[in-house]
């Protein structure tokens, strides 16, 4: 038995666990799990395959719809990642999961192999972080700002508490609110996630919770946890928790900003950037790279209608111009940090995506200049991109407006042949069909019932 399975089992004994939720995310952003008792559990991890099977149509399914296109006869087996099992003291210490989809391929001597399902959104960031690697021995590690409001109802929206930024009374000690924040960040901790910081945002109700830097496929893996946990535990407490981008008109919208820094096992010269100085030429080839298909990733990092809701110009949500500025929220990607310890936050990314998918797109769109050795062109921009003339945008290099409609970035995507290549171009295809039917399923009468769709269900 591998070492690892065999501490798994000692940890599950030792625990008292009786159920794991052997969990995924599909290409609608919809977290599912089957629960399985500990016995049964066993006996899987014991089979031939190590994994269950499911139709491959359910990565591709939104509410009981599939998308089109998608099979209902062959079957993928999902297998766990054992690494990732985390007990989860809040949950009646229930065990919770992650896994790969793995497609079953003859061998042509009538055995069955499993390999990588293209599907899988785990495989995939696997991939594209193995790729850079591969490439320029880049290295990235990815934190995480989780924005979310607590509602006492759904049906009228009502918030939780009324407070603003920072508030002390935002939690104060003794409420419902607090009692459940404290539970959730005490739950992430005891999930492996590192909480570097809590405070309330500016709209009533909302929150943020900003996590650790990890590796790609940890960080999002960690992120699809938290947000199961801040559900679970709100729920707990008699509250509803949401990640949808937008729930007051009147206020702040919410958002799952992205931290990326990288770094080269090979040696990397440092560039001459106005506004920052020590980065290298690898940070500046993969900025420059970033920015040039950021128009196209936009369909993975801000996934739905609901999503350009929040994509305004002026409200520190990184606006709709495909720039960058150091320390500056008027830009879709704000530099952040210090000399030779650079990061980039990707503020384009919302708390509907696929954290697995996300990364994936966010790392290929800037692998795909440090390949080709771009150059960074565009100039640090001290201003908002929209408030200045076009002359003044083009100055700083400042030349493309991203997509205002979730239909737009579809076609920017599909137009992108760089980034569609590093992506594959059957999962592009698939995930697309997948987005355009999640796109009119979550569409109502309405638009507050079309909103009151996305809160109930994200």
């Amino acid at each position: 038995m591998p070492a690892l399975q065999a501490h798994v089992l000692d940890v599950l004994e030792d625990s008292g666990a009786r159920y794991v939720r052997f969990a995924w995310l599909d290409l609608g952003s919809c977290l599912r799990y089957k629960i399985f008792s500990v016995k049964h559990f066993k006996k899987i991890l014991a089979s031939a395959r190590g994994g269950y099977a499911m139709t491959e149509a359910g990565l591709q399914a939104v509410f009981l719809s599939f998308a089109p296109g998608s099979s209902m006869i062959d079957e993928f087996v999902h297998r766990p990642d054992l690494s990732t099992l985390r007990l989860l003291p809040h949950a009646d210490g229930d065990a919770i999961v992650l896994g790969d989809w793995l497609k079953q391929v003859d061998n042509g001597s009538g055995e069955i192999e499993l390999q990588d399902a293209e599907l899988c959104p785990r495989s995939h960031l696997r991939r594209v972080v193995e790729s850079a690697k591969k490439a320029a021995g880049v290295d990235f590690l990815i934190g995480v700002e989780t924005e979310f409001f607590l509602l006492k109802s759904t049906s009228p929206v009502e918030a939780a508490n009324t407070h603003s930024y920072c508030c002390a009374s935002a939690t104060a000690s003794g409420t419902i609110v607090a009692r459940a924040l404290r539970e959730i960040t005490n739950a992430m901790s005891d999930a492996g996630i590192e909480v570097e910081m809590l405070h309330s945002e500016g709209a009533p109700g909302q929150y943020e919770i900003s996590t650790a830097p990890l590796p790609p496929m940890e960080a999002a893996d960690a992120l699809v946890y938290t947000r199961e946990i801040i559900q679970d535990v709100a729920s707990k407490h008699g509250l509803k928790a949401t990640f949808a981008p937008r729930v007051f008109d009147d206020s702040l919208a919410s958002g799952s900003h992205t931290h990326v820094s990288l770094k080269s096992d090979q040696p990397t010269p440092t560039a001459s950037v106005e506004g920052a100085p020590g980065m290298t030429e690898l940070e500046a080839s993969w900025l420059q790279s970033l920015l040039t298909h950021l128009p196209a990733i936009i369909p993975f990092t801000m996934p739905t209608p609901a999503s350009f809701d929040r994509m305004v110009d002026n409200l520190a949500t990184g606006g709709t111009y495909a720039a960058w500025g150091k320390n500056n929220r008027m830009c879709p990607v704000r530099l952040c940090g210090t000399a030779r310890d650079w990061n980039f936050e990707v503020k384009s990314v919302d708390g509907l995506s696929n954290p697995h998918l996300a990364f994936a797109a966010i790392i290929a769109a800037g692998m795909i200049g440090v390949k080709e050795g771009a150059k960074l062109e565009m100039k640090n921009c001290r201003d908002s991109p929209a408030e200045l003339t076009e002359e003044q945008r083009v100055a700083l290099g400042i030349t493309t407006r991203l997509p205002l409609t979730l239909e737009e970035s579809w076609e920017r995507l599909k137009a992108d042949k760089a980034l569609v290549n590093e992506l594959g171009e059957y999962f592009v295809e698939r995930y697309l069909a997948v987005n355009k039917m999640w796109a009119s399923l979550m569409t109502a009468p309405t638009p507050e019932e079309t909103r009151r769709l996305y809160i109930e269900n994200y």
